[in-house]
């Protein structure tokens, strides 16, 4: 039962142990966002302009984002309306979002890392065949994830992002370099607690940076990447742990290897710039106006600055926030929000579909178990191109719902696969139909989309403690299922646990439905003007 307990991150579906895979990111989609972008203006006719300038007036008085089911393109951000010729695209932003993002190719590269050299490790450490151990060095890592998550959103208050990835490389390194050396079972367990320590922080970490430094209008798309950077971790780390199957002491290499990239991190860091939003909070006025003409557009600095002010004076002007807070209107609803997407995200069994996904493929003759990762990630692959193309085209909550009504419907084909009195190659067709279409569902927006919007419905104020509580939701829910998961199949069956997938997974598209604000083109200063306006009118 532990030997099956997994690890998924919640913006790439990859399990930790027993499903690695891979994909390969095609550097050229970059340039083809940037040179049809999602938005596009036209000059409108003076009469036109002048009866929409008077419409605007009067819609002025009115919140925005004012009901919970509010439809994708009801409104359209300010910087849109505005000039646009000094905009500088995605391109000035993305070698900040590529290091930022590096972090998750860490991660990656330690949830395939394990994978081939287990067994060796597992003989040289003298726990071979005991299978509570083998799962209890997966979930060791899972308990450093979830401590990194609740202290991350501490630190970001007080140092910024940028210093905060720095710091959080330390347990990286360590945790790589104790791990490699271990001559001890005791070792082992605390050198993956210290990864697991600095997985989490990272976790919480990268949505927010992305969120605060991407300009509006590419802000979902640069969200995407780092779930190809843990694509690309994994690639690595199977590709690397190749030589331990003749070599039963080449695990302590690629495990040294494990902390390069935690040195290149914290290097890459130094030349990155922080949150402009974090540096007008500390009362670095200059040096956000600088990072926000560098990034995007000397024409957004004086009006991205006046919003910044506004906000924190609204907010209050320190620095740290208090997890109390989270308790109070409207922080608790947004917390509340992102803790049941999590929830949701999870018990939708993405996990649980990649682990029992090894034993579908079997069935229609793969029995290798690189191929059946090669068809996984070329899914996921796959799912995340689209979600990097429509993020900031159709919007975060139509994806959402498409996603879980996808995934849905996926689940409940393979349960008829299952069921039905069919031709037993036509039902192991279907089987594979329906897997390989969740997957490429779950990339397409329940992955990538949970991950970005809690930070862009969450105040400035408190973001990085929202960010906290909801992915530290998110370990808890994941250990569950791994841990649960084979005995819940062993006892009801597959039919009967795909089924409540999939009606989970029906429900989390009613709650993204009727909970979910649109955030596609909005700035997080007028995002959070918005939902605290409509909070209050909500009170009276």
């Amino acid at each position: 039962m532990w030997a099956a307990a997994g690890i998924i991150h919640p913006l790439c579906p990859v399990p930790m142990i027993l499903i690695p895979h891979s994909s390969t990111p095609k550097p050229s989609l970059c340039f083809l966002l940037n040179k049809h972008p999602p938005f596009r203006l036209r000059r409108r006719p003076p009469l036109e302009r002048k009866f929409r300038a008077t419409a605007a007036k009067k819609q002025k008085q009115l919140p925005e984002l004012n009901t919970p089911n509010q439809q994708d393109g009801e409104s359209t951000s300010t910087q849109e309306k505005g000039d646009t010729r000094n905009d500088l695209g995605w391109l000035p932003a993305f070698p900040h979002v590529l290091v930022a993002s590096s972090s998750n190719f860490l991660f990656g590269y330690h949830i395939g890392v394990m994978n081939g050299p287990i067994v060796s490790i597992a003989r040289e450490l003298g726990f071979e065949g005991k299978s509570f151990i083998e799962g209890l060095v997966v979930s060791i890592f899972i308990a450093g994830a979830f401590i990194g998550s609740l202290s991350c959103g501490s630190l970001v208050d007080k140092f910024g992002c940028r210093r905060t990835f720095q710091v959080d490389t330390i347990p990286l390194i360590l945790g790589a370099i104790v791990s490699a050396q271990a001559h001890s079972l005791d070792e082992m367990f605390f050198g993956r607690f210290l990864v697991g320590l600095g997985i989490g922080v990272n976790t919480v970490l990268v949505p927010i940076y992305i969120s605060e430094v991407a300009p509006t209008k590419y802000r979902g798309s640069l969200g995407t990447i780092c779930q190809i950077g843990t694509c690309l971790g994994i690639i690595a780390s199977l590709f690397l742990g190749i030589p331990s199957e003749n070599d039963p002491h080449w695990w302590r290499t690629i495990l040294y290897l494990a902390s390069v990239p935690g040195f290149i991190l914290t290097l890459g860091m130094q030349f990155a710039v922080d949150s402009p939003r974090w540096l007008c909070k500390a009362g670095r006025l200059e040096d956000a106006k600088k990072v926000i003409r560098d990034l995007w557009g000397p024409s957004h600095a004086d009006k991205a600055i006046e919003e910044f002010q506004s906000v924190i004076r609204s907010d209050g002007g320190d620095l740290e926030s208090r997890w109390l807070e989270l308790l109070e209107k409207p922080h608790s609803r947004v917390a509340f929000i992102g803790g049941a997407l999590f929830v949701l995200q999870q018990f939708a069994g993405i996990n649980g579909v990649l682990y029992f996904s090894s034993l579908t493929f079997q069935d229609v003759g793969i029995t290798s178990g690189a191929l059946a990762s090669l068809y996984i990630g070329l899914t996921n692959f796959a799912g995340a191109l689209c979600a990097l193309y429509l993020m900031d085209k159709q919007g975060r909550k139509r994806l959402l719902v498409g996603s879980y009504f996808g995934m849905a419907i996926s689940m409940f084909l393979v349960v008829y696969s299952i069921t039905s009195p069919l031709d037993e190659e036509l039902g192991h067709n279907l089987s594979i139909l329906g897997t390989i279409l969740y997957i490429f569902m779950f990339a397409i927006g329940a992955g990538p989309v949970t991950g970005l919007i809690i930070p862009e419905i969450s105040s400035s104020r408190t973001r990085g403690k929202i960010m906290s509580f909801s992915f530290s939701v998110h370990w808890v829910c994941n250990f569950l299922v791994g841990l649960f998961f084979l005995e819940l199949v062993e006892k009801l069956g597959v039919a009967p646990v795909y089924t409540s997938f999939g009606a989970v997974s029906l429900l989390a598209a009613a709650f993204a439905y009727y909970f979910i604000v649109e955030t596609k083109g909005r700035s997080l200063e007028e995002i959070e003007m918005s939902l605290n306006s409509t909070s209050a009118a909500n009170d009276k």
